[in-house]
């Protein structure tokens, strides 16, 4: 069956699981919407997806997604919500800066974006899938503030499949474990512990499973999804 090329709205496309998902829908032919931070980081996404539309927006400081849905035309098919920001830290020594860029990188930004973008998911029938984390289930010690903006990410996944469901958009939460990515060679500094890629799921592994979601027939929902490294990783 052939393929038939599709819009899909993708943040955190410069690296990463955002980076690998983005890489395997453009190579099979479809179009993309990507957000950057800046203009020099517009570019630099434009030179790497050619073809693909850049719309600036910094998700730490969710204000400027604010409009962001006029910039798009017609139906869009996915919203995918990869971009992130950690800072670990005991509750005694974070910041509120750290608090205020977790929760509006991780948690006020996706829900701005989503809202703004609603009405062309609803003219698409669309997928909103929001990469959230082992940690929006579980937290551990020094991972409150980046686990309290998961947890309320799953929170409103959930009220917004409730309420999205009857304009035919599916929502979708996946929760990977550790992760080979930028992202996570940080957390290790920030732990102490040497990294070592090889121990963990790779980013082409996650972007698989969320391809998964997005190629899924109309049939059929898959709201939550789990993935862990394996035992050969």
């Amino acid at each position: 069956m052939t393929h038939q090329p599709v819009k899909h709205v993708v943040t955190g496309a410069g690296s990463g699981i955002g980076l690998a998902l983005a890489r395997h829908l453009a190579d099979r032919g479809d179009e993309l919407v990507l957000l950057a931070r800046s203009e020099a980081r517009a570019g630099e996404l434009a030179d790497t997806f050619a073809g693909a539309q850049v719309l600036v927006a910094d998700l730490a400081d969710p204000g400027t997604l604010n409009g962001i849905g006029r910039q798009v035309d017609g139906p869009v098919d996915s919203l995918v919500h990869v971009a992130g920001a950690i800072e670990l830290g005991r509750v005694d020594r974070l910041r509120l800066a750290d608090w205020d860029e977790q929760l509006a990188v991780n948690l006020v930004a996706p829900a701005v974006l989503t809202r703004e973008l609603l009405p062309h998911l609803r003219q698409g029938r669309g997928t909103v899938v929001l990469v959230n984390s082992s940690a929006g289930l579980t937290a551990n010690a020094e991972w409150s503030a980046y686990a309290a903006s998961k947890h309320g990410l799953k929170a409103f996944a959930d009220a917004l499949r409730e309420e999205e469901a009857d304009h035919g958009v599916r929502v979708t939460s996946i929760y990977p474990g550790r992760t080979a990515t930028p992202m996570q060679q940080k957390v290790h500094e920030q732990e102490g512990r040497d990294y070592d890629a090889s121990q963990w799921a790779t980013a082409e592994t996650v972007a698989g499973t969320i391809l998964h979601v997005l190629d899924l027939p109309a049939d059929a929902t898959i709201p939550d999804v789990r993935v862990r490294p394996g035992p050969g990783a």
